[in-house]
């Protein structure tokens, strides 16, 4: 579910009109209204505000079901909050980061041995054609 989707099952779930909702955390109605459609962007700051309003955790307000992962800072872009994004710890940030430089590692093996091997096919080929044809 996305942070726009939240939003509005968070609003119904305490039983307030767009109006009502949007007054209660300080939005025009009509910015309220594209924000929930998803029309719109939701800054970190309104969305942290939200999340203290209708006490609920700011995590909860962010799309998880995208793989991109983005570690909760005061200063992040706040674009990313209403694209859908994982947040994660300082220490789960460190380990997918170990976790990434391991994989970049085993493609960079994996892409010498395929060099490795194009070389071999190449000297193959190259034998190939000097042989005479009968």
């Amino acid at each position: 579910m996305q942070t726009h989707e939240k939003l509005k099952e968070i609003r119904q779930r305490h039983h307030l009109t767009q109006d009502e909702f949007a007054e209660k955390v300080g939005l025009a109605v009509n910015t309220y209204g594209k924000i929930e459609r998803g029309e719109t962007d939701i800054k970190t700051a309104k969305l942290k505000e939200i999340a203290k309003i209708m006490n609920v955790d700011p995590k909860e307000l962010i799309d998880s079901n995208e793989k991109t992962v983005l570690n909760f800072a005061e200063n992040c872009n706040p674009n990313y909050l209403s694209q859908g994004y994982i947040l994660l710890t300082e220490t789960q940030c460190v380990h997918e980061l170990e976790k990434a430089h391991l994989i970049i590692e085993q493609q960079a093996k994996e892409i010498g041995y395929l060099k490795e091997e194009n070389t071999h096919l190449k000297e193959i080929i190259s034998l190939i054609k000097k042989q005479p044809t009968e």
